[in-house]
């Protein structure tokens, strides 16, 4: 009903802001993003100079994967209203998640910290911006201020600085970063995995054996899992175990087979029988 009062409104009003203005926010709300394009257009035909309609326009274009064109309705918001925190992020993260225009979008979220310097999102995307070119010494520090902001208590920002550890090797504070993330959200498969990973390149089979097994009971599917289970126990000699999990790896994806024909963590166990079985599969 109000859909349609609001059409007959602007039947009669056609020239004037507010009635296509809000028309736009109507249809985003309700999802129709190509009619809610076509609205704020007509309002920035009345009003060119709106830092609303454009930062909107630009919104719902990136909804519709017009990243190109969203970029630029984001540069024109900022031109009316240059100091604006929200549209400085917004742009940021298109260039981040959806252009891969990295140092650029640091130059958004630097830009935008400037306005609201104590901005939890700001600096975690700053950092996952710093993640994506493997400056992961710049990306550590940026969770690290994002974490202080949450009390220490946020599952994404501690995952995302393991992350940015391992790829330092700087293993044993990448475990603690892992551990700390599943205090918060302990059915995490992906913390699960890489605090395997991490255990493993420590040489510490039997925990990375574990983390493996629960990442696996997580998610079933995950070859990975099923695949590095196995790497750590024929790093431990436990041949039923490895050959159990390879062979669940191999149901998962018939590549793995290749793989562990080549694979040195299967040195230990490459002459039992069992496994010599399981590769001469073809």
């Amino acid at each position: 009903m109000v859909y349609a009062i609001e059409e007959q409104a602007l039947s009669l009003n056609s020239n004037d802001y507010w009635h296509w203005y809000y028309q736009g926010k109507l249809l985003n709300d309700k999802k129709h993003y190509t009619e809610a394009l076509a609205a704020y257009e007509k309002a920035l035909a009345a009003r060119p100079h709106d830092y609303w309609s454009w930062y909107n326009r630009g919104k719902v274009l990136q909804t519709l994967g017009r990243y190109s064109e969203s970029l630029g309705s984001f540069e024109s918001a900022i031109k009316f209203r240059p100091n604006d925190y929200w549209t400085w992020y917004n742009k940021g993260l298109l260039l981040l998640e959806d252009l891969d225009r990295y140092s650029e979008a640091i130059v958004c979220f630097d830009k935008a910290l400037s306005i609201r310097t104590e901005d939890y999102w700001c600096w975690f995307r700053k950092g996952d911006a710093f993640r994506h070119q493997e400056k992961y010494p710049e990306a550590a520090e940026c969770y690290d201020r994002a974490l202080k902001l949450r009390n220490d208590r946020d599952y994404w920002a501690w995952y995302r600085r393991g992350d940015a550890l391992r790829y330092q090797k700087e293993y044993h504070s990448a475990l603690y970063s892992y551990d700390r993330a599943l205090e918060l959200d302990s059915n995490s498969e992906w913390a699960w995995y890489k605090r395997g990973d991490v255990l493993r390149f420590l040489g510490n089979y039997s925990e990375a054996l574990l983390s493996y097994e629960k990442a696996a009971l997580l998610q079933t599917n995950d070859d990975y899992a099923w695949y590095n289970q196995a790497c750590c126990a024929a790093k431990l000699g436990k041949v039923e175990v490895a050959i159990d999990c390879l062979q669940k790896a191999i149901e998962l994806d018939s590549s793995n087979l290749e793989i562990a024909r080549k694979d040195s963590d299967f040195e230990l166990i490459r002459n039992k029988q069992q496994f010599q079985n399981l590769l001469s599969r073809t």
